[in-house]
């Protein structure tokens, strides 16, 4: 399936839409930053490679084998500028599950931006995409990821201690879960 024709996904303040080119200045205010990037497992970005990656993802639109990825700009409705990114990586195409993901502009955080672009694209990924199970991995010092987790209603699997090497510094990992027969009920109750 190519996604393309089904973008952008919008909320009551947001529209989820494929990064351009054009978006590198804004992809790399954000991806530059240590903050952001600790919790990425990865090196800060370079803006060459800021540009390298609105490139990528510009062009990613397939969803049907293993792997496939979609990476998509968080924007508000009402500003052009982008906020941060959502992504859904498919982790096993048999068994219709995905990884979810999101990451946001430091100076964009704290007014449910993330939750609420998070929920529209579990919501797109179980309903249009037919994934069965939707997890994400993250960092377990990483509050503001936890919290969204814990606002779409998905549980905390498993705590994965020291499994990560970031530099010198070992990473622990959280992984939450939800069903798509949960997703909706679970964020309700």
């Amino acid at each position: 399936m190519d996604v393309a024709s089904l973008l952008p996904l919008t909320t009551a303040r947001l529209s989820l839409r494929l990064f351009t080119p054009g978006d590198t200045d804004d992809l790399y205010a954000y991806q530059r930053l240590p903050s952001v990037a600790r919790y990425l497992y990865r090196p800060a970005h370079t803006r060459g490679r800021s540009e390298q990656v609105a490139a990528e993802r510009a062009a990613q639109t397939a969803w049907r084998s293993d792997g496939d990825r979609l990476a998509l700009a968080v924007c508000r409705r009402d500003d052009p500028g982008v906020l941060g990114e959502v992504s859904l990586a498919l982790a096993h195409a048999r068994a219709a599950q995905a990884e979810i993901g999101w990451t946001l502009d430091p100076g964009h955080q704290g007014h449910g931006y993330a939750t609420e672009a998070a929920s529209a694209l579990a919501g797109f990924a179980f309903d249009t995409l037919g994934v069965h199970r939707l997890y994400a991995r993250l960092d377990v010092e990483n509050t503001g990821s936890v919290r969204v987790c814990e606002r779409l209603g998905m549980r905390r699997e498993a705590h994965l201690v020291e499994n990560d090497l970031d530099g010198d510094r070992w990473g622990s990992e959280y992984i939450y879960a939800v069903l798509s027969t949960e997703f909706g009920r679970r964020s309700r109750d």
